[in-house]
């Protein structure tokens, strides 16, 4: 055989294009309150709050009015865009079409935005009243567990679920979200082999069951992380609203300003916003 046989030999490519490791869905639309079909730039959410009844003291006595209280949330809603350009003349050089790859990997994108808005207005300051003007804080004096340099602890799950009680907080619908250090290490680490507990946290590492002291689990990677302190949250479902102008869309088409190149397109306009404080307790955990 030839010593220059290597000149004559061929290339075989392959014919499809893998979309590397990512997070596909989103984890927390589903977790929260999704009001669709808002209009304009902000959408007002009407609310009322909890009364007292009234004993009666005396017979044929006046009859008690109870003022209901009234109050409004309002939801900020902004857009999100996705574009790749696929030249005219590289797509006839190639022997996979990236178009629906492309509009996979836009799809992705979106929805981790989704989490992203719904994660920043756990503890984001809230706007509400009649225009919309009125602030609200998170609750740090009440709602806030901090990290005391440990990790995720039992201790500290036990806490957040009495926080949520103390403020009557309904037990149907209620999350923790947290990252895979505090899920897999640090809860692992601090609960004993042989206890009932160690074996739920162990399942729950495992994926053999997400729900653990009346909360559903939710791991995510795109919890804050500053100054060696994970940010984690316990909260109920109707807590968050994720309101929609529009849900993902896409397009692809010709771009006849760009040499005639095939745009893929996607898009939403989504907002997210706390409506009730008593809801959320942010749970810290150190993490170096």
């Amino acid at each position: 055989m030839s010593f220059q046989i290597t000149t004559a030999m061929k290339e075989q490519y392959n014919a499809t294009i893998q979309v590397l490791m990512q997070q596909k869905e989103s984890r927390l639309e589903a977790a929260v309150r999704v009001e669709t079909g808002a209009f304009g730039r902000n959408e007002f959410f009407d609310q009322i709050d909890s009364t007292a009844a009234v004993k009666r003291t005396t017979r044929h006595g006046d009859t008690p009015l109870i003022s209901t209280p009234h109050l409004r949330r309002r939801v900020s809603l902004g857009d999100y865009d996705w574009a790749d350009l696929i030249d005219t003349f590289d797509a006839l050089k190639t022997v996979a079409d990236p178009e629906g790859k492309y509009v996979t990997n836009a799809t992705y994108a979106l929805n981790r935005a989704k989490d992203d808005e719904i994660i920043a207005a756990l503890i984001a300051t809230a706007y509400g009243g009649i225009d919309g003007s009125t602030s609200y804080a998170f609750d740090t004096t009440n709602k806030q567990i901090l990290h005391a340099s440990t990790g995720m602890t039992l201790a500290k799950l036990l806490s957040a679920k009495q926080k949520l009680d103390q403020d009557e907080v309904d037990p149907e619908g209620r999350f923790f979200l947290i990252g895979s250090k505090q899920l897999n290490t640090d809860l692992l680490n601090t609960t004993e082999v042989k206890s009932a507990d160690y074996n739920t946290v162990k399942a729950l590492a495992q994926g053999d069951v997400d729900t653990f002291l009346g909360f559903k689990f939710i791991r995510s990677e795109r919890l804050a992380l500053a100054s060696s302190v994970r940010y984690c949250y316990a909260f109920q479902k109707n807590t968050v609203v994720l309101a929609y102008n529009s849900n993902i869309i896409t397009d692809i088409g010709p771009r006849r300003d760009k040499n005639m190149s095939t745009q893929v397109y996607a898009g939403m306009s989504i907002g997210a916003s706390r409506m009730d404080e008593k809801g959320i307790v942010q749970v810290q955990a150190y993490e170096p």
